[in-house]
């Protein structure tokens, strides 16, 4: 209880810094918009996204309501033309600083996150007002309803999240293909240094063979064996090609029996444990893998490994691949381990990777790759979701039961006796209070009861949201 209560305090200390930041703030924008100062108003509006910042991280921290930030992807930096000008609209540039000055500008006035946290930074003091008799009788339902009021105007728009996943989905392309196009010069390097090189050994030997048959029969006859060891070696190596591109196996057994093949191969001693119900898409088998196997070969060639475990397991919707061994350690992706050619190919699923390598080791790497598991028949994720948690059906059903005291009766009720002038005062508090402290208490209460109406709509429409979203946004891998 002491800890809620120094945390409420600490909100209400809060209005301290907003207040004078308000005043700062409007003057700011005048002063830009107005009076043509426009260099003012990249850093105030860097100062409101700071504070409104640290109020998702104190609703974050305090109350299980995780706001997302709402704001549009940074512009990229100025691309050089092919003079080595940069161009701003219809202006050329020598160097990037204007050009990138203006398409931040652009960007700060452009995104509606930013006049949203606006209207936020002007109405959160008389919101934390309205809130401070449920913040100190209950501070825990207090905060909650505050988290969501913060989630309202400072969480994240469809919008926000489209942008945001439209940057995010050029990244990973640009990774994606930058991956591809290394494979396909690996693939280009090996086939001329190994097949084409053993190609053109062979027939160089057949065209020997052509002059010596006549000529000396037990030469061109051990030529022709030479031929047909490297043919067979050709074979081979071109096999090893194939299996680089995408193994047959993966394709035929799937994932679990691909990595236990190549368990098999390798010179350490692996265990491999798969407790998969439902193969991945194959991009996503391929992407597996062939990070298995660069962790496989890093523990062997750099990490003076003996032992090693895989891991290939489900969480839900997501694919978890552990990799342990119990080398000396010290992997870092900085060093060109092949580690960061991994992360980009995780990074084209959303995967993420996860190093623990201490030096003497163990080393533990991580792969989690979210939604990668198909869906369970019904629609369902592998995993159920969660039900709306039982403090919020108590909240929602406590809003609805209480919300039209403060909108009707005394609010809009009490208003119209205060126009009408009529003198039963009865049970509307507003009207017992001072002449001029009537008007505002009766709006007070308006506003105490429409902020509970939109919190009983808002909390269950957003679980729905998230368990709609869940639903209707199977995984689909990109495929260049």
């Amino acid at each position: 209880m002491l800890r809620r209560l120094g945390q409420v305090t600490t909100l209400l200390a809060l209005i301290v810094v907003q207040l004078p930041m308000i005043v700062l703030m409007a003057v700011m924008i005048l002063l830009s918009l107005a009076l043509g100062m426009v260099f003012l108003f990249p850093p105030q509006v860097r100062v409101v996204r700071r504070l409104a910042e640290l109020h998702r991280r104190l609703v974050r921290d305090w109350t299980d309501i995780k706001i997302e930030p709402p704001y549009l992807p940074a512009p990229p930096p100025p691309i050089p033309q092919s003079d080595g000008m940069y161009r701003s609209e219809r202006t050329l540039y020598k160097t990037p600083r204007v050009p990138a000055w203006n398409n931040r500008w652009k960007w700060l006035v452009s995104d509606p996150a930013t006049w949203r946290d606006t209207v936020w930074l002007v109405f959160d003091p008389p919101v934390k007002v309205a809130l401070l008799p449920l913040l100190l009788l209950i501070p825990e339902r207090g905060l909650r309803v505050y988290g969501h009021w913060c989630d309202i105007l400072l969480g994240a728009t469809a919008a926000s999240r489209l942008a945001g996943q439209v940057s995010h989905l050029r990244r990973t392309r640009h990774l994606a293909a930058d991956t591809q196009a290394a494979e396909m010069r690996r693939i280009e390097r090996d086939l001329h240094d190994g097949t084409q090189a053993r190609l053109v050994a062979i027939g160089m030997t057949l065209g020997a063979v052509e002059q010596l048959v006549d000529t000396d029969t037990n030469a061109a006859k051990a030529l022709l064996a030479k031929a047909r060891d490297a043919s067979s070696e050709t074979l081979t190596e071109l096999r090893r090609v194939i299996r680089g591109i995408h193994p047959p196996v993966l394709a035929e057994r799937g994932l679990g029996d691909a990595v236990r093949a190549l368990a098999m191969d390798s010179p350490l001693q692996v265990t491999v444990e798969v407790d998969l119900r439902h193969r991945p898409e194959a991009p996503v088998e391929a992407a597996v893998y062939f990070a298995v196997s660069e962790l496989l070969s890093n523990a062997a060639r750099h990490g003076d490994a003996g032992t090693v475990t895989v891991d290939l397991s489900s969480n839900g919707p997501d694919l978890r691949v552990t990799v342990t061994d119990d080398g000396m350690g010290g992997a870092d992706p900085a060093k060109g381990s092949g580690l960061a050619g991994i992360e980009r190919r995780l990074a084209a699923f959303d995967g993420v990777l996860a190093l623990n390598s201490p030096p003497g080791g163990p080393t533990t790497v991580t792969m989690n790759l979210p939604r990668a598991l198909p869906q369970y028949w019904g629609g369902q994720w592998a995993g159920e979701l969660p039900r709306l948690p039982r403090w919020k059906a108590v909240t929602v059903l406590i809003l609805w039961a209480t919300a039209w005291c403060p909108t009707f009766p005394q609010g809009i009720v009490a208003g119209v006796f205060k126009i009408l002038g009529v003198e039963d005062k009865t049970w509307f508090l507003a009207l017992y209070m001072p002449e001029a402290w009537q008007w505002p208490a009766i709006f007070g209460m308006i506003t105490i009861g429409v902020i509970m109406h939109v919190m009983a709509i808002r909390i269950p429409a957003a679980h729905n949201r998230e368990r709609f979203m869940e639903q209707a946004t199977p995984f689909k891998p990109w495929c260049p």
